[in-house]
């Protein structure tokens, strides 16, 4: 039994002779520096690479063969990344790729230039409907789910408002929250939230401009996270959910209400959706990996109208031990 466990388990690994000899290219060694810390389409590829579209697919192709890069569909495109995990003899190729590739620094650099633009259009969305996006459709947000996840609420707290948009939201939590602090990316979005604050003669919101996955918040300082339809515009929603732990107070609470797993893959280009959902298994192991507890998740509604968008709802708790 013992042999044949470890037959199967070395004929399912990849050669290593074949993964040496498709790393030895370094313009291949070049494409899995960048891929082991970022999903990256081929377009984006170029771009940072400088190369053509059929060389970096066929480099792309011998990489997938070798069984070093996997891919997903993302509506019209796939995005590339690293494939291979744990340690090996590929750590120390890739340690001394780093220094001896003279691109590579330059490569890293491009790279993040790149992914700056992706947030830009996702930004650029909410810019352009800034002060109207409520009242247009907005996919999953309803008030049943709103209702669902006010249970939860224990007043008075100071909550976080993460990917406020237009701060319709944070008017709501406002009015039992000590405080809100409701941030986003978009400048107008937040301009449209202060003014609406203004109007209503509402103190106790303070708007800030930033990223969900680098908050301007300090840590430990939060008692209740709320992800308000806002997870699935992140680039990196397991960064969005460390940083949501990490603000926290030891004990406090996430709540998050987002879509749940879909198929409509127009929503990309309507509503600038990074992700299309979460089921509510990925929901719970990306909570269990930033260190939350007592998860819960469940579909809180279900729209009757095609697509049929259904909202997922999912609470947990940072340990008291923080």
């Amino acid at each position: 039994m013992y042999q044949t466990t470890r037959t199967q388990s070395s004929q399912s690994m990849p050669s290593i002779v074949k993964i040496l000899r498709v790393v030895a290219d370094p313009n291949r060694l070049r494409i899995l520096l960048l891929l082991r810390g970022e999903e990256l389409s081929v377009a984006e590829l170029q771009e940072i690479l400088t190369m053509g579209q059929s060389t970096i697919s066929t480099h792309l192709s011998q990489l997938k063969q070798a069984g070093l890069v996997e891919d997903r569909r993302t509506g019209k495109n796939s995005l590339y990344k690293f494939a291979a995990s744990g340690d090996g003899p590929l750590d120390e190729i890739f340690s001394r790729a780093q220094s001896e590739i003279p691109e590579a620094a330059a490569d890293q650099a491009a790279m993040r230039r790149v992914l700056r633009k992706r947030q830009d259009k996702t930004r650029a969305f909410f810019d352009s409907v800034a002060g109207r996006l409520g009242r247009d459709y907005v996919p999953g947000k309803s008030w049943k789910s709103v209702a669902e996840a006010f249970l939860h609420l224990m007043p008075p707290v100071i909550v976080a408002d993460l990917g406020a948009g237009d701060g319709s939201f944070a008017l709501l939590l406002a009015q039992s929250a000590k405080r809100v602090l409701a941030v986003d990316t978009s400048d107008k979005m937040l301009e449209v939230g202060r003014d609406l604050a203004a109007r209503h003669g509402v103190r106790n919101i303070e708007f800030r401009q930033g990223d969900m996955e680098e908050l301007p918040i300090d840590s430990a300082s939060i008692d209740v996270v709320f992800f308000s339809q806002s997870l699935h515009h992140a680039l990196h929603p397991e960064r969005a959910i460390g940083e949501a732990h990490r603000i926290l107070v030891p004990g406090g609470r996430l709540i998050l209400l987002d879509l749940a797993k879909h198929r409509f893959e127009e929503a990309r280009e309507l509503y600038a959706d990074e992700w299309l959902g979460f089921s509510e298994a990925e929901v719970e192991v990306l909570l269990e990996k930033s260190g939350f507890r007592q998860i819960r998740t469940s579909i809180v509604d279900k729209e009757a109208e095609s697509p049929n968008f259904q909202t997922l709802l999912a609470v947990a708790r940072k340990s008291n031990a923080g």
